[in-house]
């Protein structure tokens, strides 16, 4: 039978190790969203849109210019979340792109409120397998807006769609992909 003594350490080994598991997967639950996104970003994974630069830009225009001809039609998805007191729409809602060749799509947005209100845009693109191939070179959604009350602004994106889309079996078909934006209200940092 164990002493007073071993069983106070055995207890406290066991209170040490589950404190310790508990941690890690606290610490864990905090890097799970960053890297979901790195994930998604990497690899295209639920619409994700890849973000270039713009020589990549030029490298795939050079790239599509092998594909001649090759095109798809973007359409642009624009919503609002409930709490945001914003118009959010875009200028054009279907754009035929060459395959590799650079692009620009402008969004209109207004602050309807009498305060200055910011916002953040989520973004995806449908069909799934093509948001490895749909490249954003500048956009609006990198970083915050911040609309005084009654501001109405064009928000531009730069974009280009990868040729290399035509050679993957499970996208060479896609006519259409649909770009989406969903704005929300950014909370302002304490």
């Amino acid at each position: 039978m164990a002493t007073a003594p071993s069983l106070q350490r055995n207890n406290a080994k066991v209170a040490l190790y589950a404190a310790l598991l508990a941690a890690a997967m606290l610490g864990l639950g905090y890097a799970s969203v960053p890297l979901y996104r790195i994930f998604c970003q990497v690899t295209g994974f639920g619409g994700t849109t890849q973000r270039a630069s713009l020589s990549d830009a030029i490298a795939a225009e050079f790239a599509g210019k092998q594909v001649a001809g090759a095109t798809v039609s973007v359409r642009f998805d624009a919503n609002v979340d409930s709490d945001l007191p914003w118009t959010f729409r875009p200028e054009q809602v279907t754009q035929t792109v060459k395959l590799g060749e650079r692009q620009m799509a402008f969004y209109y947005a207004r602050n309807n409120s009498d305060e200055p209100v910011t916002g953040t845009a989520s973004f995806n693109v449908s069909p799934v397998q093509t948001g490895q191939y749909f490249n954003k070179v500048q956009c609006f959604c990198f970083v915050e807006q911040t609309l005084q009350p009654g501001q109405e602004v064009q928000m531009p994106v730069l974009f280009f769609v990868d040729p290399m889309m035509k050679d993957d079996p499970n996208a060479a078909g896609v006519e259409q992909i649909t770009l989406s934006y969903t704005f929300h209200r950014s909370e302002p940092e304490s």
